[in-house]
């Protein structure tokens, strides 16, 4: 029995380092992916034989793959495809257009023979960063919603069945739950600010208020932005998102004692709120009712992951703050790392 209160003992003395130790892991792989791997949308219309297609991306996405102008129409060619009998169907037409903050539109037009089973395929999400997904919509002629699908590289197709698909609802509610669930859990620089929030310390009452504060100002913000009636652009969002991940480090080692601070925490919220948004921006998501149902579906997923971490994280912060020497010496140093990879991605961000 004393061996194992001492095997014990050392695994509780060794815990605050290697608590440490995955704090600077996990910071030093969120420096190498600072930014979400990168959404896009696909939107086609059928009507008759006639299909069109609509494919949406960051411009700075195919600036990697074409860097100049002169490469983008034949891209935008080769970027979709549509197969009918295992016979691939040539575009009719194909346009590059601009589109609002920074997007770069890929319109497509096909005439394909009407058959039972279609086979759509997005091209250019494997040469994109890994882990791009693509939100595809399918949309008869009377613009209502058949289909919907959320690709990455691995699934970049599936068969389509008009006939079958318009009696279908789409199921896209579970599509953007998952899709903000994944964007919280892939976004350190939110990670950061969250458990920076976390490890101060505190009652379970004051961890409640900061998080529902931060919940209701990122919820305000993600709704104003994806509805287009505040707009303001990713490249002011994205500093500021780092510089509040700065403050809060710093905060945490300057001031030990922090009240109220679910006050800084809306104020933060309300930026983070529209970084949050620029995900649903890039797959189309825009003003009017068809925003609703995604917006609501992917606040709820962000904060479903949100809730889950605090979950995990909470306990063993607790537990570890029991122990003197983790305030005194592992808080600070938690806070500093944090605060570092903040310097970071502000740096990052502003000039690059």
């Amino acid at each position: 029995m004393s061996n194992e209160t001492d095997r014990a003992n050392r695994i509780s003395r060794f815990a605050p380092a290697i608590c440490l130790a995955l704090v600077f892991l996990i910071l030093a792989v969120a420096t190498a992916f600072a930014h979400d791997p990168g959404l896009s949308a696909a939107e086609l219309k059928f009507d008759g034989n006639k299909i069109t297609a609509r494919l949406t991306f960051s411009h700075a996405e195919i600036a990697m793959i074409a860097p100049t102008d002169a490469g983008l129409e034949s891209l935008a060619k080769e970027s979709f495809t549509i197969s009918v009998d295992g016979k691939d169907v040539a575009p009719s037409s194909v346009a590059v257009t601009p589109g609002e903050s920074n997007a770069i539109h890929f319109d497509l037009q096909f005439v394909a023979p009407e058959a039972p089973k279609l086979v759509l395929r997005s091209l250019l999400i494997a040469k994109l960063a890994r882990g791009h997904r693509q939100f595809m919509s399918l949309r008869g002629a009377d613009g209502n919603v058949l289909e919907q699908r959320m690709l990455d590289a691995a699934n970049n197709s599936f068969e389509c069945d008009p006939a079958i698909a318009s009696h279908t609802r789409p199921q896209s509610f579970r599509a953007f739950l998952l899709l903000g669930v994944e964007h919280i859990l892939l976004g350190f620089d939110h990670l950061a600010f969250l458990f920076a929030l976390l490890i101060a310390g505190g009652t379970l009452r004051e961890a409640a208020k900061v998080i529902t504060s931060f919940t209701i100002a990122h919820s305000i913000t993600l709704a104003l932005a994806t509805l287009d009636v505040v707009n303001i652009p990713p490249g002011v969002v994205e500093p500021l998102i780092a510089a509040s991940i700065i403050y809060v480090g710093l905060e945490n080692i300057i001031r030990r004692e922090i009240k109220r601070r679910w006050l800084l925490t809306f104020a933060f919220g309300l930026v983070h709120g529209f970084g949050f948004a620029s995900a649903l921006k890039e797959l189309g998501i825009g003003a009017g009712a068809r925003a609703v149902a995604p917006l609501f579906a992917f606040n709820f997923g962000v904060e479903a992951g949100q809730i889950a971490i605090a979950a995990l994280a909470l306990p063993l912060i607790w537990k570890l703050r029991q122990r003197p020497g983790f305030i005194i010496r592992y808080v600070p140093a938690c806070s500093i790392l944090i605060a570092l990879a903040g310097c970071y991605w502000l740096i990052e961000r502003t000039f690059f």
